[in-house]
């Protein structure tokens, strides 16, 4: 019997060099953000529940890990679905092209806030600003006409209105994909309202070596890189109670009993807060299907439309009890997986 294609040219040539036939394998693979992670999960097993088809294999990892996943190639040994709590970048789409994965379908799945909490039973950072996480995070400060290293060891140093104990901050590390929120909508915020990033600029720096600046955090302890999920910044701040975490909306109001959230910019962060646009901290979530993979693993196209069912992700599902903040566009981005729609396409 003749060898026959599966998913790609590669996927043909390994099988029939091996002398075995293509097997297509039964079920979804997702993989990648840990802050996408609970909602995938919930709908992967409603999925499996409520369908003829297996339930998805979720695993997390990262944006940055899940994505760079998703563009090893196409192929049943390459995922089906990447998570990301950011937007898939120029760079990540030259390298999915590389190895052949030319046709990409972005799917939005709703909004995420990104909360700053403590133990209930630490110290009450009712309040923060984001110059407050600069001034306390930033690697150099500038001061007087040069750039010093930063000086503050507590947050009262920072902000007499916030709690005299040292800095520990547990942040997302950078394979993650809240970290680039951290780092734009946090830090570059703060450095501006600080006055900061202008006096990088008077001082005769570029416009984008004050922004590196503005982002780079320090690391002599104070701010601790969490390459996990929520669930190792939780065991720091259990830990000590007298650090501060940054959780996704989601994670955070499913860990009320042990944490609180402080408000950023006076707003306190919630489903309704970030909807409206009024909590300054917010982000979409996405997840990124091959298409390439439709049609040849079987329920890939039905998943991504449950996912995104009015049922399930509109705002009285049950998503939206897990802190999903349900898209206003929700009924684009269903036509866009009804019809294959890819990236490409959308830009064309």
């Amino acid at each position: 019997m003749p060898c026959k294609p599966t998913l790609s040219a590669l996927a043909l040539a390994a099988a029939c060099a091996t002398g075995a036939a293509a097997q297509t394998r039964d079920n979804v693979q997702v993989a990648g953000s840990s802050t996408v992670l609970p909602y995938a999960s919930i709908i992967a097993e409603a999925f499996g529940d409520n369908t003829d088809f297996p339930t998805p294999v979720v695993e997390s990892g990262g944006s940055s890990a899940g994505l760079a996943r998703f563009c090893e190639g196409v192929g049943e040994n390459t995922i089906d679905i990447a998570n990301a709590s950011r937007p898939i970048r120029e760079g990540e789409i030259v390298a999915c092209a590389a190895s052949g994965v030319t046709e990409i379908i972005e799917v939005r799945i709703g909004y995420d806030g990104i909360v700053f909490a403590s133990s209930i039973d630490g110290p009450g950072f009712d309040a923060f600003q984001p110059a407050d996480w600069y001034q306390a995070l930033a690697e150099r400060l500038p001061r007087d006409g040069a750039i010093i290293e930063n000086p503050h060891d507590s947050w009262a140093a920072v902000n007499p209105d916030l709690p005299d104990v040292e800095i520990a901050a547990y942040i997302p590390g950078t394979k993650h994909g809240t970290r680039e929120v951290f780092e734009e909508q946090v830090m570059l915020a703060g450095c501006e309202d600080s006055g900061a990033l202008q006096a990088m600029l008077d001082m005769g720096l570029s416009e984008d070596e004050a922004e590196d600046a503005c982002i780079s955090v320090r690391t002599d302890g104070r701010a601790v890189d969490i390459d996990g999920d929520y669930t190792e910044t939780l065991a720091r701040i259990e830990a000590n109670p007298q650090g501060v975490g940054v959780f996704g909306l989601s994670f955070y109001e499913n860990n009320t009993s042990t944490l609180k959230a402080a408000t950023m910019g006076g707003v306190e962060p919630t489903a309704q807060t970030i909807a409206s646009g009024e909590y300054p901290v917010s982000r979409p979530l996405f997840f990124y299907v091959k298409k390439a993979h439709i049609g040849v693993i079987p329920g890939l196209k039905e998943f991504a439309s449950f996912f995104v069912a009015d049922p399930l992700a509109g705002p009285t599902g049950p998503l939206a009890t897990y802190g999903l903040v349900s898209d206003p566009e929700l009924a684009e981005t269903q036509a866009k997986i009804e019809n294959e729609v890819t990236m490409a396409q959308e830009g064309s």
